[in-house]
């Protein structure tokens, strides 16, 4: 089916909070419209309001046709516990949903009594039965092992039915969910940070897969190479200026637009305060001379010369209508308002004083975790080297960090880390912030020597201010833990940088304030990334690429 969204002066936000309003977009079969902004501009919250899960605070969402099947994959694959492969590829893609209307429709149809009130149990089942079979509900039983096989997740089709997600590593899971949305059968697809946990070969599958819909997409996406090579238009949500306009061409044509709208709007401003303050100043100017006119005409004409007292004070009241003219045009200049300065992520690398000259070692390692095998291997990482390490989802890259840093002890062969080796880490899970405690206290735990108010000043200095630090770790984004992660880096001296997927949920200026950072460096880093412009664009002198637990050195 092919269908159209239409928003018409949408607001959305959370709270007494708005955080757009007044958006205006269309969505038409062919669209793939990409949605930017920084962390908490509402990208989110704008997906939720085209899905229908929430309700805007203005405006209204139209489909044409109304019953268009409209499919929402959130930036976080859920996990629910005791569900399985099957059972989740069928809520992402909305089969499952499908399936017990139709069955609850089905029923009502054998009883009537079960039907909602003035439903007719045959005009309820038709359209059950037909959003059934467009969700491709069908024959999902049957098409789910071949995609699975074809993304290197070989399952039988008893293991599909039973193998639990929570089972699964990262690796697995990110291509069970990039397997729901190469399953589904959306009129209207919206992603949220599609992109997440994909590896190379997932991410041109997806690229393949967006290219090809021939239905709208609506993305969020922090990738942009992916962003370069899917989007038609861009949308951005500029909370700073409390904005909203969407761009068309694709995503470079959007920065380079960008760029010149806003040097116009600053070339603008600039012209009009420039103006303005030439005509206060003589503004000004003129009404000093009135006064010292006056002034003079009162000294020095004598009482009784009235000719040259009415010559002066007709002077001064030339004078004060110059003023006023000059006044006139000032009140008649069409005011621009001037651009409002972005928050920019602003951070350095805090370094430690130099490790050894050697900094880690395998030696004919080996590392076993569950049915994987890392190794053997024979590695060294010497003292400033900046090493990038790919490779395929579960192909052991993050076995081979937590190798390297001593976090896994080899089960063969040895590993050792050097002397005075003081690490600074962002892992994939984000893991060195959880929990419930509040955002502050849990930072503070991590760096004793800081004072609260100073831990306050550099959280905030990274987007966390009073509403976040309060909050308990696990309620925050994913977005603003990587946030988290990176104040810790400045807080505290690293001579071993090692980032897994840094760039998963930070928006775009943070990303590339991160490369900035990383480029003023000079300690040792390891970076894992599948993000193709962060590998072009950070420098590194060794490139390591691990597949089916085998390190090679490129």
């Amino acid at each position: 089916m092919t269908a159209t969204l239409v928003a018409q002066g949408l607001a959305g936000g959370y709270g007494h909070r708005t955080l757009f309003d007044s958006l205006d977009l269309t969505v038409a079969p062919g669209d793939v419209v990409g949605v930017v902004g920084a962390n908490g501009a509402g990208k989110s919250t704008l997906l939720r309001l085209l899905a229908g899960v929430d309700s805007p605070q203005a405006g209204s969402i139209a489909l044409a046709p109304a019953d268009a099947f409209v499919g929402w994959l959130p930036q976080e694959h859920e996990r629910v516990v005791g569900e399985t492969v099957s059972e989740y590829i069928a809520r992402r893609t909305g089969c499952g949903p499908a399936t017990r209307e139709m069955d609850a429709a089905a029923a009502a149809l054998g009883d009537p009594s079960l039907a909602a009130p003035g439903v007719d149990p045959a005009d309820a089942y038709s359209s059950a039965l037909d959003r059934w079979l467009a969700s491709g509900a069908a024959d999902l039983d049957e098409r789910i092992p071949a995609v699975l096989a074809d993304l290197g997740l070989e399952l039988a089709d008893s293991d599909v039915k039973e193998a639990l997600m929570t089972s699964l590593s990262g690796g697995q899971a990110a291509r069970v969910g990039l397997a729901a949305l190469l399953l589904s059968r959306f009129d209207i697809v919206l992603l949220d940070e599609p992109t997440n946990d994909l590896d190379l070969d997932g991410l041109e599958r997806l690229e393949a897969f967006v290219r090809g819909l021939r239905g709208g997409v609506v993305l969020v996406s922090h990738d942009r190479e992916f962003l370069a090579r899917s989007v038609t238009r861009v949308l951005e949500l500029d909370l700073v200026q409390g904005a909203n306009r969407v761009f068309g061409g694709g995503y470079d044509s959007y920065l380079e637009e960008r760029e010149t709208a806003r040097r116009h709007q600053r070339e603008k401003y600039d012209e009009y305060a420039e103006k303005k303050a030439d005509l206060v100043g003589r503004a000004r100017t003129q009404r000093e001379w009135s006064s010292q006119g006056v002034r003079n005409a009162m000294k020095k004409a004598p009482d009784n010369d009235k000719i040259r007292r009415k010559a002066s004070t007709e002077s001064s009241e030339k004078q004060a209508q110059k003023v006023r003219q000059m006044e006139s045009r000032i009140a008649r200049l069409e005011e621009v308002e001037e651009p409002r300065k972005e928050w920019r992520l602003e951070f350095t690398i805090a370094s430690a004083p130099r490790s050894s000259s050697v900094v880690s070692t395998l030696s004919s390692a080996v590392f076993r975790q569950g049915s994987f095998t890392l190794g053997p291997v024979s590695l060294q990482v010497n003292a400033g080297e900046r090493i990038s390490i790919t490779g395929p989802n579960g192909a052991g890259k993050s076995t081979l960090l937590r190798a390297l840093l001593g976090h896994q002890p080899a089960d063969e062969g040895t590993a050792s880390l050097g002397a005075s080796v003081q690490i600074g880490e962002i892992d994939q899970a984000r893991s060195l912030l959880v929990g419930q405690q509040p955002l502050a206290t849990a930072f503070e735990a991590l760096v004793p020597e800081m004072a609260t108010d100073e831990v306050r000043t550099l959280l905030a200095k990274f987007g966390l201010r009073a509403d976040h630090v309060g909050r308990p770790v696990d309620d925050l984004s994913p977005g603003e833990r990587t946030r988290a992660g990176l104040a810790l880096l400045q807080a505290r001296g690293t001579n071993l940088l090692v980032l897994d997927e840094p760039t998963n949920h930070l928006d775009l200026a943070a990303i590339e304030q991160l490369e900035q950072a990383l480029e003023s460096y000079d300690g040792t880093l390891l970076l894992v990334t599948h993000d193709r412009r962060m590998l072009a664009t950070v420098r590194t002198d060794r490139r390591w690429r691990v597949e089916a637990g085998h390190v090679e050195e490129l």
